[in-house]
């Protein structure tokens, strides 16, 4: 019998519910899976705005042209990620430190000295916890990330004060610049936080 479309794998991109982005140093143990427990080197970066990720791929391109001009042969030369997104909570040690650099910022919530100079060659590993639609767990991990660029930082009464950054996603090993782990709910759990039966 031949397979037909399937309503149930269109999906929305929501997620998690108290908590959501994460970073850790370099040498943290990189995720495996959608549902283990992040390791403690994990640290809460807090609310993203409205936009989420966005999530690009840049690729160049080799063309291959006949003494005619025609192109016989196109590849893909070069791959590369990125991921932007703005940070929401900067009253959070974790979310200044990754905008700033860790050794710029000295402090707790609330209560921090931060130096602003040019950005290090840090690494660091990223990691977005989603729910898709059904309770489905979506756990996308960059392993080795470094800060690429940021957005103007607007001080007004007019809207929140934000870090808008932009994250390259460098190559793990072989190739690989992100890993993303989607795995079924458990039984009953249509929500993705271990709360059966919740909507």
């Amino acid at each position: 019998m031949a397979e037909t479309n399937d309503a149930t794998n269109v999906s929305l991109g929501k997620f998690k519910i108290g908590g959501y982005a994460y970073w850790a140093p370099s040498t943290a143990p990189l995720p495996t899976d959608a549902t283990t427990p992040l390791p403690a080197d994990y640290k809460l970066l807090g609310y993203l705005n409205e936009d989420g990720v966005t999530l690009s791929t840049d690729t160049d391109n080799t063309e291959v042209k006949d003494a005619n001009g025609s192109t016989v042969l196109k590849v893909i030369s070069s791959y590369a990620e990125s991921a932007q997104f703005v940070l929401l909570e900067v009253l959070r040690a974790e979310a200044a430190k990754l905008r700033y650099n860790t050794d710029n910022v000295d402090g707790a919530d609330k209560q921090m000295t931060i130096k602003h100079s040019m950005p290090s060659d840090e690494t660091f590993r990223l990691v977005f916890e989603l729910v898709k639609t059904g309770g489905v767990l979506d756990r996308f991990v960059a392993g080795l990330a470094s800060r690429a660029e940021f957005g103007d930082r607007q001080e007004h009464a007019g809207d929140a004060s934000a870090y808008d950054v932009t994250c390259a996603l460098n190559d793990m090993g072989d190739g690989v610049t992100s890993i993303e782990y989607i795995s079924k709910p458990a039984t009953g759990d249509t929500t993705g936080d271990g709360k059966e039966g919740q909507q």
